[in-house]
């Protein structure tokens, strides 16, 4: 009987330990993010070379380096209207879809016209950035390296991972968004 209750007691108090904190099982040097950042700036060289390249093959259009990190000409450019989207106003407009060698992802007959509502949609980011540039009946080429493009994950259908864009675009109509 004794030892059953001096069991009973060794194991009362063994229970009674304070827990003991993890220690790591490894640690973060942000390496990674060092290595993400040496690729991306990789892949960008590597894509402004191949912009750079089709821009010097056609030395009879003149292109324009925008402030987001993309190139575009003008094909048919408004000098009198001022009229350009702002936040909220909708844009009718027609585009296609090329890559870098010129081959046909999405044609503007398969698109068909569209309509996006500046800044409130999803559109990739090199494309809401161009069509702020464009007044009512411009058209301009854009040509979009993959991070301003669909980046990483492609579209998920035709435009794979990391691939730069060649973009046509015509607008059509830009509708001021009417204050209420």
């Amino acid at each position: 009987m004794k030892y059953i209750i001096l069991l009973i007691i060794s194991i009362t108090f063994s229970s009674c330990k304070t827990p003991e904190a993890r220690k790591p099982e490894s640690v973060q040097s942000g390496s990674f993010y060092k290595e993400s950042a040496a690729r991306s700036k990789k892949l960008n060289a590597k894509e402004s070379g191949k912009i750079e390249a089709i821009m010097s093959q056609n030395p009879e259009y003149d292109y324009v380096a925008s402030n987001s990190g993309f190139w575009y000409r003008y094909h048919t450019k408004v000098e009198i209207d001022t009229t350009t989207a702002s936040f909220g106003d909708v844009i009718d407009f027609n585009y296609n879809v090329k890559d870098l060698d010129g081959n046909t992802i999405y044609s503007e007959e398969e698109l068909g016209a569209q309509q996006y509502v500046m800044d409130k949609q999803e559109i990739f980011t090199g494309l809401r950035e161009g069509l702020k540039l464009m007044k009512p009946t411009e058209t301009v080429t854009f040509l979009f390296p993959s991070q301003k493009a669909y980046g990483y994950y492609g579209d998920k259908n035709r435009i794979g991972t990391n691939i730069p864009l060649i973009v046509k675009v015509t607008v059509n109509n830009i509708t001021q968004k009417t204050s209420n």
